[in-house]
Protein backbone atom coordinates (compact mmCIF):
# COMPACT_ATOMS: atom_id res chain seq x y z
CA UNK A 1 0.00 0.00 0.00
CA UNK A 2 0.96 3.46 -0.46
CA UNK A 3 0.34 6.42 2.13
CA UNK A 4 0.83 10.11 2.08
CA UNK A 5 3.29 11.98 4.03
CA UNK A 6 5.43 14.93 4.04
CA UNK A 7 7.84 14.14 1.36
CA UNK A 8 5.04 12.18 -0.82
CA UNK A 9 3.65 8.94 -1.58
CA UNK A 10 5.75 6.09 0.72
CA UNK A 11 5.52 2.40 0.03
CA UNK A 12 4.88 0.25 2.75
CA UNK A 13 4.09 -3.46 3.07
CA UNK A 14 3.22 -4.86 6.90
CA UNK A 15 2.46 -8.50 7.97
CA UNK A 16 1.93 -10.63 11.15
CA UNK A 17 0.78 -9.19 14.32
CA UNK A 18 1.42 -8.22 18.11
CA UNK A 19 3.86 -5.19 18.79
CA UNK A 20 4.73 -3.57 15.45
CA UNK A 21 8.38 -3.15 14.60
CA UNK A 22 9.18 -0.38 11.43
CA UNK A 23 12.44 -0.69 9.53
CA UNK A 24 13.90 1.75 7.46
CA UNK A 25 16.78 1.10 5.48
CA UNK A 26 19.63 2.66 4.20
CA UNK A 27 20.50 4.78 1.20
CA UNK A 28 20.03 3.25 -2.16
CA UNK A 29 18.31 -0.01 -0.48
CA UNK A 30 14.13 -0.40 -0.53
CA UNK A 31 12.19 -2.76 1.82
CA UNK A 32 13.66 -5.55 0.95
CA UNK A 33 16.38 -4.80 3.02
CA UNK A 34 15.10 -6.02 5.68
CA UNK A 35 13.05 -9.35 4.29
CA UNK A 36 15.36 -12.06 6.62
CA UNK A 37 14.34 -9.86 9.32
CA UNK A 38 10.59 -9.75 8.58
CA UNK A 39 10.58 -13.23 8.17
CA UNK A 40 12.04 -13.96 11.47
CA UNK A 41 9.81 -11.20 13.88
CA UNK A 42 6.57 -11.68 11.57
CA UNK A 43 5.39 -14.77 13.68
CA UNK A 44 4.74 -12.32 16.82
CA UNK A 45 5.45 -8.62 15.62
CA UNK A 46 3.46 -6.29 12.86
CA UNK A 47 6.53 -5.90 10.64
CA UNK A 48 6.40 -2.57 8.76
CA UNK A 49 8.45 -2.50 5.77
CA UNK A 50 9.07 1.43 4.47
CA UNK A 51 10.42 1.67 0.90
CA UNK A 52 11.76 5.54 1.96
CA UNK A 53 10.86 8.39 0.26
CA UNK A 54 12.34 8.65 -3.13
CA UNK A 55 13.24 4.80 -3.31
CA UNK A 56 11.93 1.51 -4.52
CA UNK A 57 8.10 2.09 -4.99
CA UNK A 58 7.70 5.24 -3.11
CA UNK A 59 7.18 8.83 -4.82
CA UNK A 60 9.83 10.10 -6.40
CA UNK A 61 11.53 13.21 -4.53
CA UNK A 62 12.46 16.83 -6.54
CA UNK A 63 13.84 18.72 -4.01
CA UNK A 64 16.31 18.45 -1.01
CA UNK A 65 14.84 17.51 2.30
CA UNK A 66 15.30 17.55 5.92
CA UNK A 67 15.62 14.97 8.94
CA UNK A 68 12.68 16.48 9.98
CA UNK A 69 10.65 15.98 7.22
CA UNK A 70 11.89 12.71 7.78
CA UNK A 71 10.42 12.21 10.83
CA UNK A 72 7.76 13.77 10.31
CA UNK A 73 7.18 11.02 7.01
CA UNK A 74 7.07 8.03 9.87
CA UNK A 75 4.57 9.86 11.99
CA UNK A 76 2.33 9.78 9.03
CA UNK A 77 3.12 6.20 8.21
CA UNK A 78 2.24 5.45 11.91
CA UNK A 79 -1.18 7.37 11.68
CA UNK A 80 -2.15 6.15 8.25
CA UNK A 81 -1.82 2.77 9.66
CA UNK A 82 -3.43 3.57 12.84
CA UNK A 83 -0.38 2.76 15.02
CA UNK A 84 0.52 4.86 18.36
CA UNK A 85 3.94 3.37 19.44
CA UNK A 86 6.55 1.26 17.17
CA UNK A 87 9.63 0.06 17.86
CA UNK A 88 12.46 1.25 15.30
CA UNK A 89 15.06 -0.47 13.11
CA UNK A 90 17.16 1.52 11.17
CA UNK A 91 20.36 1.44 9.08
CA UNK A 92 22.77 3.96 8.21
CA UNK A 93 20.54 6.94 7.12
CA UNK A 94 17.40 5.11 8.55
CA UNK A 95 19.78 4.87 11.98
CA UNK A 96 20.05 8.62 11.71
CA UNK A 97 16.03 9.09 10.98
CA UNK A 98 15.65 6.61 13.87
CA UNK A 99 17.67 8.76 16.09
CA UNK A 100 15.68 12.22 15.25
CA UNK A 101 12.52 10.17 15.51
CA UNK A 102 13.17 9.30 18.96
CA UNK A 103 14.26 12.54 20.17
CA UNK A 104 11.74 14.36 18.88
CA UNK A 105 8.47 11.80 19.53
CA UNK A 106 9.65 9.68 22.38
CA UNK A 107 5.67 9.07 23.11
CA UNK A 108 5.85 6.86 19.67
CA UNK A 109 8.96 5.13 19.88
CA UNK A 110 9.31 1.51 21.72
CA UNK A 111 13.06 0.54 21.48
CA UNK A 112 15.10 2.40 18.51
CA UNK A 113 17.40 0.05 17.04
CA UNK A 114 20.14 2.20 15.03
CA UNK A 115 22.60 0.89 13.22
CA UNK A 116 25.89 2.08 11.17
CA UNK A 117 24.25 5.47 11.77
CA UNK A 118 26.09 9.00 13.43
CA UNK A 119 25.30 11.81 15.01
CA UNK A 120 27.98 14.13 13.87
CA UNK A 121 27.47 16.74 10.90
CA UNK A 122 29.27 15.44 7.24
CA UNK A 123 32.76 17.46 6.78
CA UNK A 124 33.75 19.49 4.40
CA UNK A 125 35.73 16.80 2.50
CA UNK A 126 32.75 14.21 2.40
CA UNK A 127 30.40 16.47 1.38
CA UNK A 128 32.28 17.74 -1.77
CA UNK A 129 32.64 14.02 -2.27
CA UNK A 130 29.24 13.02 -2.10
CA UNK A 131 28.22 16.47 -4.00
CA UNK A 132 31.03 15.05 -6.90
CA UNK A 133 29.12 11.74 -6.90
CA UNK A 134 25.62 12.53 -7.10
CA UNK A 135 26.42 15.02 -10.27
CA UNK A 136 28.03 12.09 -12.05
CA UNK A 137 25.24 9.89 -11.30
CA UNK A 138 23.17 12.50 -12.81
CA UNK A 139 25.13 12.63 -15.97
CA UNK A 140 25.92 9.48 -16.74
CA UNK A 141 22.36 8.10 -15.80
CA UNK A 142 22.16 6.40 -12.52
CA UNK A 143 24.59 4.60 -10.06
CA UNK A 144 27.10 2.59 -12.75
CA UNK A 145 30.13 1.72 -13.72
CA UNK A 146 32.75 3.70 -13.02
CA UNK A 147 30.91 5.14 -10.42
CA UNK A 148 30.02 1.60 -8.48
CA UNK A 149 32.80 1.25 -6.32
CA UNK A 150 34.07 4.82 -5.87
CA UNK A 151 30.12 4.82 -4.28
CA UNK A 152 30.43 1.39 -2.03
CA UNK A 153 33.46 2.68 -0.48
CA UNK A 154 32.13 5.71 0.47
CA UNK A 155 28.84 4.19 1.98
CA UNK A 156 31.09 1.24 3.51
CA UNK A 157 34.45 3.28 4.06
CA UNK A 158 37.61 1.62 5.08
CA UNK A 159 36.75 0.43 8.64
CA UNK A 160 33.96 -2.13 7.12
CA UNK A 161 36.34 -3.18 4.43
CA UNK A 162 38.92 -3.79 6.70
CA UNK A 163 36.39 -5.94 9.05
CA UNK A 164 34.81 -8.07 6.01
CA UNK A 165 37.62 -8.68 4.28
CA UNK A 166 39.62 -10.11 7.19
CA UNK A 167 40.79 -13.36 7.54
CA UNK A 168 37.95 -14.24 9.68
CA UNK A 169 35.25 -13.46 7.17
CA UNK A 170 33.45 -16.43 5.32
CA UNK A 171 35.27 -16.98 2.50
CA UNK A 172 32.31 -16.27 -0.04
CA UNK A 173 31.96 -12.90 1.55
CA UNK A 174 35.63 -11.68 1.94
CA UNK A 175 36.03 -12.64 -1.92
CA UNK A 176 32.74 -10.08 -2.70
CA UNK A 177 34.53 -7.61 -0.35
CA UNK A 178 38.03 -7.67 -1.94
CA UNK A 179 36.15 -7.15 -5.40
CA UNK A 180 34.85 -3.88 -4.37
CA UNK A 181 37.22 -2.80 -2.09
CA UNK A 182 40.47 -3.32 -4.44
CA UNK A 183 41.90 -0.86 -6.29
CA UNK A 184 40.37 0.03 -9.78
CA UNK A 185 41.34 -2.64 -12.57
CA UNK A 186 40.04 -3.53 -15.91
CA UNK A 187 37.13 -5.61 -14.73
CA UNK A 188 33.78 -4.19 -14.09
CA UNK A 189 32.28 -4.97 -10.43
CA UNK A 190 29.75 -6.10 -11.17
CA UNK A 191 31.76 -9.29 -13.16
CA UNK A 192 34.18 -9.38 -10.16
CA UNK A 193 31.35 -9.42 -7.73
CA UNK A 194 29.61 -12.41 -9.47
CA UNK A 195 32.88 -14.46 -9.97
CA UNK A 196 32.66 -14.29 -6.21
CA UNK A 197 29.47 -15.81 -4.91
CA UNK A 198 28.93 -18.91 -3.86
CA UNK A 199 27.03 -21.84 -6.05
CA UNK A 200 23.66 -22.12 -5.00
CA UNK A 201 24.10 -25.95 -4.49
CA UNK A 202 27.43 -25.69 -2.27
CA UNK A 203 26.29 -26.17 1.22
CA UNK A 204 22.82 -24.47 1.00
CA UNK A 205 21.67 -20.92 1.10
CA UNK A 206 23.81 -18.03 3.01
CA UNK A 207 22.68 -14.73 4.79
CA UNK A 208 22.89 -13.10 1.71
CA UNK A 209 21.35 -15.86 -0.27
CA UNK A 210 17.56 -16.34 1.23
CA UNK A 211 15.74 -19.22 -0.24
CA UNK A 212 12.28 -18.06 -1.80
CA UNK A 213 9.05 -18.49 0.42
CA UNK A 214 6.64 -16.42 1.99
CA UNK A 215 7.17 -14.80 5.32
CA UNK A 216 4.82 -14.85 8.16
CA UNK A 217 2.10 -12.63 8.08
CA UNK A 218 1.87 -12.37 4.45
CA UNK A 219 4.79 -10.98 3.20
CA UNK A 220 6.47 -12.97 -0.06
CA UNK A 221 10.37 -13.04 -0.44
CA UNK A 222 11.67 -14.43 -3.42
CA UNK A 223 15.43 -15.62 -4.04
CA UNK A 224 17.69 -13.09 -3.74
CA UNK A 225 19.77 -12.06 -7.19
CA UNK A 226 22.77 -9.31 -6.86
CA UNK A 227 20.97 -7.03 -10.02
CA UNK A 228 17.52 -7.71 -9.77
CA UNK A 229 15.92 -8.11 -6.56
CA UNK A 230 12.92 -9.63 -6.07
CA UNK A 231 10.39 -7.82 -4.77
CA UNK A 232 7.56 -9.38 -2.10
CA UNK A 233 3.75 -8.36 -2.39
CA UNK A 234 1.79 -6.02 -1.10
CA UNK A 235 -0.65 -7.16 1.27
Amino acid sequence: MTLDTALGHVRVRIGGSGQPIMFWPSLLMNGDMWLAQARYFGPDHRVILVDSPGHGESQRLTAPFTFEECTQCIVDVLDGLGIERTHFVGNSWGGMIGGTFAATHPDRVGRAVLMNATASPAGTRQKLEYGALLRMAKLIGGIRPPLTRSVLKAFLGPTSCDVRCSPSTSTPARGRCAAWCAPPGPARPVRRARRCRAPRGAGGPTADQPTGGRLPGGVTAGPCHPTKPSVPSDP
